[in-house]
């Protein structure tokens, strides 16, 4: 699809509301000032080595201290070089010794549930989930797993996910997590673009009253063949089942093996292996703008340090808190916001199994009141279902534990941001809009919820250490109000090592921006996605808010290509 150069791009938000951070909510803030935000800032970019030296050194244990912050030759950046820590010794062995060991580290709750029978619950302390690394990560070991091999982790949103994502770290070894709604050429094609030795699955996972047959979906992956008659997946030796809904599948001997029975074969003790500060961590596929899933791959201390700085300061993480990011594993939210950077910061994270309107349109609701929830993390996709589900379903519910909101995956118009706000968080919580990609893999633009003025539908202003800028087709800055690309300008501890990234080292640049003032915001989202009329280029927050205008019409959302998915009523 054509589209239309960077200077033609008009901008149509016209919002002028600003809603200041409150006195109180000021006062226990991490970043209580603009004033404050903007030294931290300034420092952040004025001198980034001393700056990032300074974080690394107070938030990340190491093993063995790095040399060097930044190795930077251009397009190939290192960080944190010489350095030797472990993701899962951060996230959770660092807690052991402390009174966070006998805290939730995990609470989890299954789909099924009935107005007389709630869902599933478990609850995970830190000391309990280092316990189930260790013995999974044990687990691996025995089943030929060695640090640098990869393995697909195809599971649905269940502790085993977490816990397997955990145990990979443990031992040096790469997971790819794929998403539990795709298909059996979708594993298969990951399997073959990376190589992974074993695959980690379950024998079905539940979905708005139903059961997703995984196992079924792995087995039919492991014999797909090219045109030539080549297997795909002849790289799997191993394939390790979590018994979750109680369906029969299909156990090959020699390479299927149960989960809970492997477990009685180890022991609890596994040390976190030494990895270097540029070790890989995880691939992460995206489908990009060619249809052909493309790898991303994340590193090990820059990008904890991302997920945990930002963890930290954009969600105001208190000991107390509650966290709930609602989005799946299977996604970079999920490996930042779910797993990694809550855990870093020892803080209480929530994982819910199901659909938001199973079995009722209220479930999200449900669960706040019922475990008290302090902070959402959530979709605009999902506010405008919400919406069009009606504000009866949240007013059932109590929801004054709630002090700070979140959005997440795609801009947020005003009227959704509003009703968030209102409805949601009764006009009190601040919400924390955040723009960041699968690439980028940690959140790059933000309110800080204690200092920002918040503007709806505005990402406002950048984290610490990022130097965003607006460039036209040829890289080079615009004028203040005119239309581009947004790049970053320098090099960030979370960027993906696999392949350029954002635009920054090469390629294309794939998001298009637009100015509204002194500071970007997006107006666009990929621009594969932008759609063409005249002059001015519709993104997908312009066509999904204007979709979501019709009765006809529950949820419009981006689809790769530009193709749109529309619910109906």
């Amino acid at each position: 699809m054509s589209t239309a150069s960077s200077s033609n791009i008009e901008s149509h938000l016209k919002e002028s509301r600003v809603f200041k951070p409150s006195k109180e909510f000021a006062a226990q803030a991490h970043i209580r000032s603009m004033a404050q935000y903007k030294k931290l800032w300034t420092e952040s970019v004025k001198n980034p080595e001393r700056f990032w030296k300074k974080q690394a050194e107070t938030e990340l244990v190491w093993f063995k201290p790095f040399k060097k912050v930044l190795q930077w030759k251009v397009p190939f950046a290192k960080w944190f070089v010489g350095g030797q820590l472990n993701v899962s010794s951060n996230c959770l062995d660092k807690w052991l010794g402390t009174a966070t060991a006998n805290k939730a580290a995990l609470i989890w709750e299954g789909e099924p549930a009935t107005d007389g029978a709630p869902g599933e619950e478990r609850v995970l302390t830190y000391r309990q989930l280092h316990r189930e690394v260790c013995r999974f990560a044990n687990v691996l070991k025995r089943n030929g797993v060695g640090k640098g091999d990869r393995v697909i982790i195809y599971l649905p949103m269940i502790p085993e996910a977490a816990i397997a994502m955990l145990a990979c770290t443990r031992i040096g070894a790469v997971h790819s997590v794929v998403f539990g709604g795709f298909s059996a050429q979708s594993v298969a094609d990951r399997i073959q673009d990376c190589g992974a030795k074993l695959v980690i699955t379950s024998d079905g996972g539940f979905r708005r009253g139903a059961v997703v047959p995984l196992k079924k979906n792995v087995d039919d992956a492991l014999v797909i063949r090219d045109a030539a008659g080549q297997s795909l997946t002849e790289s799997i030796e191993k394939v390790i089942v979590v018994r979750r809904c109680g369906n029969e599948v299909q156990m090959v001997e020699d390479r299927d093996v149960w989960w809970h029975r492997e477990l009685q074969y180890v022991s609890d003790e596994c040390p976190a292996a030494k990895m270097d500060s540029e070790a890989p961590l995880f691939i992460l596929y995206t489908s990009g703008s060619t249809g052909k899933p493309k790898g991303i791959l994340h590193t090990t201390a820059g990008y904890l340090l991302g997920t945990k700085l930002t963890s930290k300061y954009v969600f105001d993480l208190k000991d107390e808190d509650v966290y709930w990011c609602t989005a799946d594993v299977g996604w970079v939210t999920g490996h930042s916001y779910i797993v990694y950077g809550p855990l870093a910061n020892g803080a209480t994270a929530l994982m819910y199994e199901g659909a938001p309107n199973w079995p009722e349109p209220d479930r999200f609701w449900r669960i706040i009141q019922k475990y008290g929830v302090t902070i959402l993390y959530t979709a605009p996709t999902a506010i405008r279902a919400f919406m069009k589900w009606g504000d009866e379903w949240v007013k059932k519910h109590d929801l004054s534990s709630l002090r700070l909101l979140g959005s997440v995956g795609e801009p947020i118009n005003p009227e959704a941001w509003t009703w968030y706000h209102k409805v949601v968080g009764g006009s009190r919580c601040p919400i924390v809009d955040t723009w960041w990609q699968t690439e980028t893999g940690s959140i790059m633009i933000t309110p800080m919820p204690g200092a920002t003025p918040l503007k709806p539908g505005t990402a406002t202003l950048p984290f610490f250490g990022i130097l965003p800028e607006v460039v036209d087709d040829a890289g080079k800055p615009v004028s203040k109000n005119s239309g581009g690309r947004r790049i970053p300008a320098a090099s960030w501890w979370s960027a993906s090592r696999g392949r350029p990234c954002c635009g920054a080292f090469g390629e294309t640049p794939p998001a298009t921006r637009k100015l509204t003032g002194p500071r970007s915001r997006a107006a666009t989202s990929q621009a594969t996605d932008a759609a063409r009329t005249r002059t001015v280029i519709s993104g997908s927050w312009a066509v999904s808010t204007t979709c979501s205008t019709s009765p006809a019409i529950a949820l419009a959302r981006p689809r790769w290509r530009a193709r749109w998915l529309a619910i109906r009523r």
